[in-house]
Formats: C-alpha cells, sequence, structure tokens
C-alpha cells in the first residue's frame, strides 16, 4: 500500500518511525512528518445534504440533531466548509413536523393546512419531513 502526503499529496514518502505503536512517515518533498490518516467516522453524503438543507429552512444546530442524528458539532463544521450561509427569516418561522407516509397523506388531505404558507416535504429513511413557514404573530 503506497503512502501519500496529507500536505503535498506527493507519494515520495518513507518510514520515520514508530510513535504510539503506529507507523511514522516522512515526506521527501515536503519534510512533512505524519501518520497513517485517521479514517474517523464516515457519515453519508445524504446525511451532509440533507443537514444543509434543513439549516437553510431556518432549524437550528440542535434541532438538525434530532432529526438526523448526527452531532450538532459536526452540523456546524459542515456549514464552515461549505461556506453556507442562510437568508433572514424576519418575517416567519418554519414549524415541522415528522411523519408516516399515512400520517403525511391525512395531513396534505385536509385543506386548512395547505393555506397561506409555504411547504417542503423531504425524505429521511421511512419518515417524512414537512416543513411550514408561519407567520410570525404581530
Amino acid at each position: 500500500m503506497e503512502n501519500q502526503c496529507p500536505k503535498c499529496n506527493n507519494q515520495n514518502v518513507s518510514k520515520s518511525g514508530i510513535i504510539k505503536g503506529k507507523q511514522r512517515f516522512y515526506c521527501k518533498n515536503c519534510n512533512y512528518n505524519f501518520t497513517v490518516k485517521k479514517l474517523g467516522k464516515q457519515i453519508d453524503d445524504y446525511y451532509v445534504t440533507k443537514a444543509l438543507q434543513l439549516y437553510l429552512e431556518g432549524l437550528s444546530y440542535r434541532e438538525i440533531e434530532r432529526i438526523i442524528g448526527v452531532s450538532h458539532v459536526s452540523i456546524s463544521s459542515w456549514i464552515k466548509k461549505y461556506n453556507i450561509t442562510r437568508p433572514p427569516h424576519s418575517e416567519s418561522h418554519p414549524v415541522y413536523k415528522i411523519l408516516k407516509q399515512s400520517e403525511l397523506i391525512e395531513y396534505i388531505s385536509q385543506e386548512n393546512n395547505l393555506e397561506n404558507s409555504g411547504l417542503i416535504i423531504t425524505q429521511f429513511a421511512d419518515k417524512y419531513m414537512l416543513i411550514k413557514w408561519e407567520r410570525f404573530k404581530k
């Protein structure tokens, strides 16, 4: 297995000892010392996209955390990584519901639930999230 420098992506590296049981490497191109890349917990891009969408819809980090089951710290780092800024929602605020398919059909079939508001429906596994904007009462 060929190792690659995480700093300059050059493959001209050599072994440079062992620290805490892990092989250490030295990049001959940029003189950088590193250990084998730590993979960490990989999160599916689907959840990253959903988290960013929900953030843009006005939900807080903690609300998104409860919905998709990913740490609010991860959500915050994705927002910084992709430089996401949401537009101001001054006159309305999102209200969301998590529904099963049958509950969603029942909700949509009632005409008064669809009046005077924006509405988005997105899927999470076997459930659906309904986001509706309601105007703040003045």
